[in-house]
């Protein structure tokens, strides 16, 4: 490890990494709105331009083991524009990709290839609001300022498909998906590799990743390794007081998958969080993640190793107002620097915001 500070933390068990020169910003918050879940949506920069999607649900105080929101409105979609690497933000609210529930055009057959490799591109994949519903994805090609969409995604003979964005690119036209399908009793879900070879007009099942699960591992998020091999990193749930983080590596483009290693042992509890993994400049991997036990916060760990050992937890922060917060979304600036983006609360029973973390992993 690298950091240079570090900080014994009571009641955590055992001694974590303070991450040094750390620096918190506010990215979006609104009276009355729920700010959350940016894992759901996706992040994209281009050097210095970030974008990062997130939810503007409508506020409501409930119970403390609830989601402070009104599931009965819309959970409206947003984007974040960083034009300066993360130090400011303006939020926009294109039409063009509202869903169909919000007023949004119907989802149709993608008909016009996507290039995946086209200055600006980037591809949004979004569940219809339901983890056993239908799934839909966005594509830009001008760095997220128009939209075209939504177009359909397969149900790959399942009872449901629960997209989040996390894609890799293989070529032009090629490139793999990283979803949850719903298991075979219809609830959440088993992750799946889907792979399409003619730019998204047809996608096709490439691998199962992992057994069945039961309860459930979802949320992938995947890089590709010096040699080719892909690493996912899941989300899972044992059991009602059990969570954790996990690693999957295939050796043949996502066919078969096979077990590496918890680099998160335990996310705190209350369902767990969903992991946010990059490949850094340096060559080591990047794992975030929110963590939703006490003392509430963000956190992170470093591989050297191409995922096969990982460092002592990494503080970002630790000053969550409650367990529901994280879904983090990362990206690395031309400077070397880590923009980490979560939602957060201030207050147990107050809206959450938008938040970004500004850090070194040196």
């Amino acid at each position: 490890m690298r950091l240079t500070r570090r900080a014994v933390l009571a009641g955590v068990g055992g001694a974590l990494w303070a991450a040094p020169a750390a620096r918190h910003s506010v990215v979006y918050r609104e009276s009355g709105r729920f700010g959350g879940w940016p894992a759901n949506h996706g992040i994209w920069n281009w050097g210095q331009e970030i974008v990062v999607g997130f939810s503007a649900a409508y506020f409501k105080k409930m119970p403390m083991d609830r989601h402070q929101y009104d599931s009965s409105k819309p959970e409206e979609p947003r984007l974040a524009r960083s034009l300066d690497g993360g130090e400011t933000w303006a939020i926009e609210a294109p039409k063009s990709l509202l869903p169909p529930e919000q007023g949004g055009g119907a989802a149709q057959p993608l008909n016009q290839p996507m290039d995946f490799t086209a200055p600006g591109f980037a591809m949004t994949l979004r569940f219809s609001g339901v983890h056993t519903g239908p799934s839909r994805l966005w594509h830009t090609s001008d760095r997220g300022k128009e939209w075209s969409g939504p177009f359909e995604l397969p149900m790959f003979d399942r009872k449901g498909i629960a997209a989040r964005t996390d894609y890799v690119v293989l070529g032009r036209q090629e490139a793999l998906a990283f979803v949850t399908a719903a298991k075979e009793n219809g609830r959440e879900g088993r992750p799946l590799c889907i792979r399409t070879e003619d730019g998204g007009v047809n996608w096709r099942v490439q691998g199962w990743i992992g057994p069945e699960p039961p309860l459930f591992s979802i949320m992938p998020s995947t890089v590709r390794l010096k040699d080719g091999r892909l690493l996912t990193a899941l989300r899972v749930k044992k059991d009602d007081k059990t969570d954790w983080i996990e690693l999957w590596m295939s050796d043949d483009v996502g066919k078969t998958w096979r077990f590496v290693t918890k680099p998160v042992a335990f996310t705190g509890g209350h369902s767990g969080n969903p992991p946010s993994m990059l490949r850094l400049k340096d060559g080591r991997l990047c794992l975030t993640y929110g963590y939703r036990g006490e003392p509430y916060g963000i956190r992170a760990v470093l591989s050297e190793n191409e995922g096969q050992s990982w460092g002592k937890d990494i503080i970002l922060r630790q000053d969550g107002a409650a367990w529901d917060l994280g879904y983090t979304r990362t990206v690395q600036r031309p400077d070397g620097r880590l923009v980490t983006v979560y939602y957060f609360p201030a207050a147990a029973q107050e809206e959450r915001f938008i938040a970004a973390t500004i850090w070194s992993a040196d």
